[in-house]
């Protein structure tokens, strides 16, 4: 736990200490977020945060290679892969933050991201479906392929308002450290050491780093460069978790093995997947491309029932930690006691996100907002 421990500090001091100077470069580039029609912020905001956290990842990487205990994860190219893959979708997103790109060249650059990672070796070599369940190769590649461009693309759709995506991101990869810590920890003999532990560890260091400059009000966005980079690296930790878990590591009784393998991943970024598969679901309906923004995500959602902005992050923080936490429980803690906690702690969610609204103190106004999350009674 110590090497983790000493990972996520590297992790998240790079991070911290490289966003100033991001920030300086970004404004001396002109990379700014403009004011859109369905954006929440007032000016133009600086961006490029995602390179603070590449410099985070890449330390973190330098770092581990040479401890002791984590050493052995370099046995094979994975994490290279890993790295080589965010660095891509990075530069990519970090071009786009400057001038930008249309959607088939940011998604031509994803795909190449997603084969380095899964020729590197960070792909799913099986499903762990009841038993460990193996497919053929080309189309577990295809999966693996997938799960990343869902990924990148549901941690970019909710990078709507200051430190969301960051937040959910860093629940997220703390669940899956959780998850696959404890696991490995059970095996016979007990090795914590893995990819997909480091990856979570290294992946919340680095958004704990950026946050404190990102929360409302933002000094600095993490831009594409940042939303792809976490996306990139939060379907590493997933496809490393789910394609090296054997289910009867996860639970002795055969319909729990069967269906917490695949269901706990899900859970944990089940927020950022509902709105990237809502949104897409919705354009499509309105005969839109998938890719075309609108005003109609989760967190404008959140403004336009009342919420204040930093409310509205905070409630959706809770709503992904609640079903992350929730569903990671399902393994260590006795499941009657986990659905309990679960369906208690989703009902204060939901009591929350429907009174809070309703609420103001003597002398203050419910704030209200617009279609587009804009301010009304400012």
């Amino acid at each position: 736990m110590r090497e983790y421990l000493f990972v996520f500090l590297v992790a998240l001091a790079v991070t911290y200490v490289s966003v100033p100077a991001m920030r300086a470069l970004a404004v001396r580039v002109g990379a700014f977020t403009p004011v859109r029609e369905r954006d929440v912020h007032a000016v133009p905001i600086p961006r490029l945060g995602g390179v603070a956290m590449l410099l985070g990842y890449a330390a973190s990487t330098l770092v581990a290679s040479q401890l002791p205990f984590l050493t052995q994860i370099f046995d094979t190219g994975e994490l290279l892969g890993v790295l080589a893959g965010g660095a891509i979708v990075c530069l990519l997103g970090a071009i786009d933050d400057v001038r930008e790109l249309d959607p088939l060249t940011k998604l031509g650059g994803q795909l190449v991201a997603a084969a380095i990672m899964a020729f590197a070796g960070v792909q799913l070599f099986s499903l762990p479906i009841g038993v460990v369940t193996v497919l053929p190769s080309p189309i577990l590649v295809l999966i693996t392929v997938l799960v990343v461009l869902l990924c990148i693309n549901a941690v970019n759709f909710i990078d709507g308002l200051d430190g969301l995506a960051g937040g959910m991101v860093a629940i997220a990869s703390g669940a899956f450290f959780a998850y696959s810590y404890l696991i490995s920890s059970g095996y016979n003999p007990p090795n914590v050491f893995s990819s997909a532990s480091f990856i979570a560890a290294a992946l919340l260091g680095c958004c704990l780093g950026f946050l404190p400059h990102n929360v409302f009000p933002a000094r600095l966005f993490m831009g594409d460069s940042g939303s792809m980079l976490l996306g990139l690296l939060l379907a590493a930790a997933t496809i490393s978790t789910t394609g090296t878990v054997n289910p009867t590591d996860v639970s002795a009784d055969p319909l729990a093995a069967t269906v917490l393998p695949l269901l706990i991943p899900i859970s944990i970024i089940l927020l950022p997947l509902l709105d990237v598969v809502w949104a897409i679901g919705r354009r499509t309906l309105r005969g839109q491309h998938p890719w075309e923004a609108d005003s109609q995500h989760l967190h404008h959602r959140m403004l336009q029932i009342g919420h204040g902005h930093r409310r509205a992050v905070l409630l959706l923080w809770l709503w992904a930690g609640v079903v992350a936490l929730g569903a990671v429980s399902l393994v260590f803690v006795p499941v009657p006691v986990a659905v309990a906690s679960l369906v208690l702690m989703l009902a204060v969610a939901a009591a929350l996100t429907a009174w809070l609204p309703r609420y103001s103190r003597p002398g203050h106004r419910p704030k209200t907002f617009d279609a587009h999350g804009r301010r009304l009674d400012a």
